[in-house]
Order: C-alpha cells, then structure tokens, then sequence
C-alpha cells in the first residue's frame, strides 16, 4: 500500500512511517525538514514540503492509497490554523486526486463529554481548565479541522488520543468508535499503529474513534511535565507547526 504521512517529522509520525514500512508499506513522508528525517530504506521516500502550501499538498498526495495526518502544534497562547488549514489542503488534494482513505489525529478533549470513571476534581477543575484555557487554541481548531473533514467526501476517520506518552512498543490497547472511552493516557506507538489499522485495514470510516493504552501508563503530573517541557524545546529550536507534536 501507498500511504502519504503529513506531520511525519514529529513523534507519532516518525512512529507512523516506521511501522508502515515494517509492515512492507511504500510510505511519502512529508515534512519542512527533510535533511533532518532519518532515512529509511527503498520504501521511503522523504518530501519536503509545507502543508500550508496547497500545490506542494496536492503533488505529495498524487499517487497515493492514502492519507495519515498526524499535523500537530504545541500549546500557546498564539491562534492555530495547521488542523483546519492543512485538512482542507489535504482533503482537496485528495479529491482531486481521487484518493479516497483518511485517517487524521485530533484529541478525545474536543470530545464535549465528561471523562468516565474520573473524580470531580478532575473533570470539574483540571481538564476544563487545560482544555479552556492552557490548550484552548489548539483545541479550537482541533474542532474546526474535524469539521473540514467531516464535511468532506473522503473516507475518513478521526482519531482521538487521550494524553499522548512514548513507549517502546505497540500493546494491546483499546480503540472504538461512540461514546468517550475511559483512560487519561495513549502511547505514541499505540495511536501510530491505531491509525495505520484504520487506513490499511479499512476500519471505521466516516467516524471517529478513541484510542486508549492500558497498560504502563505514567501519571497524569509526568504527562504535564513531559509534554510542557517538549514544546517550550520544539519553539526554541524553531520546530514548524508542519512537522507535528501529536
């Protein structure tokens, strides 16, 4: 299978292409950094390129089976248009092309719905408060980029993370489609090959799913910790909202 994979330079992408190619997959990994993109074999071929720019979107989607999007920024207090902009870049793209599967990150907070199984502190005070305010840009145009692709007449299928954390493999973790699953956390190895499930075994289209890992999950303050230093570390280096921080 051809897959094209948007965001790949960040750290579900670089987990997407790899166990796309483990898997046999002829992978387009596209980035703004390509010189920084570890190389990977006959089966990759690496591209640079802006998802801002519909031209160079349209040209890297040419010939493809289908398309992973693990576009991502980190939090600030600055607006943030890589979802909407780059899946309405991508979903054109694709239609003119006549590339029909898509499967595109978000998060479960765009959700709307309480956690299960969660306390009231948790779900009264620290989430509204990360998802209100600490994430809000984010989260906004998280909301606007499902609404480009729900509305598009692409086979798609949203996924939605919990708090993202590395791991160094795959486990038996837990997708579904419907109601808001519980677990505050999924591994990058976890949602990497969750999304690989969705477009090379057709699973799920035209819905959105929650994944969730269930096995060695750290807390939720390292979660915070993690994340919060990585993206104060991708600003300083000039890290690109095309590159990907899901």
């Amino acid at each position: 299978m051809k897959i094209v994979v948007f965001g790949a330079n960040g750290p579900t992408g670089r987990q997407v292409v790899q166990q796309a190619l483990d898997e046999g997959h002829a992978v387009t990994a596209v980035t703004r950094r390509p010189e920084s993109f570890p190389p990977g074999g006959p089966l990759l071929r690496v591209v640079g390129a802006d998802v801002y720019d519909p031209v160079a979107v349209k040209e890297a989607v040419a010939g493809q089976d289908a398309v992973v999007s693990t576009l991502g920024v980190p939090f600030g207090r600055n607006p943030v248009t890589v979802y909407s902009v780059g899946l309405t870049h991508i979903t054109r793209a694709m239609a003119g092309h006549g590339v029909a599967r898509l499967a595109c990150v978000t998060s479960t907070s765009v959700s709307g719905e309480e956690s299960p199984g969660e306390g009231l502190f948790f779900r009264k005070v620290l989430e509204p408060f990360i998802v209100g305010y600490v994430g809000r840009t984010v989260y906004e145009d998280m909301r606007r980029g499902e609404e480009v692709v729900s509305r598009s007449d692409c086979d798609w299928t949203v996924v939605r993370p919990a708090g993202l954390f590395d791991a160094p493999a795959v486990s038996r973790y837990r997708m579904a489609a419907g109601p808001r699953l519980p677990g505050r956390f999924t591994s990058r190895s976890d949602l990497a090959n969750a999304l690989l499930r969705q477009v090379v075994d057709g699973l799920d289209p035209r819905a959105v799913v929650e994944v969730r890992t269930e096995q060695g999950t750290p807390s939720f303050l390292d979660i915070i910790r993690n994340e919060a230093m990585g993206g104060k570390k991708k600003e300083k280096q000039g890290a690109t909202v095309a590159e990907g921080t899901a």
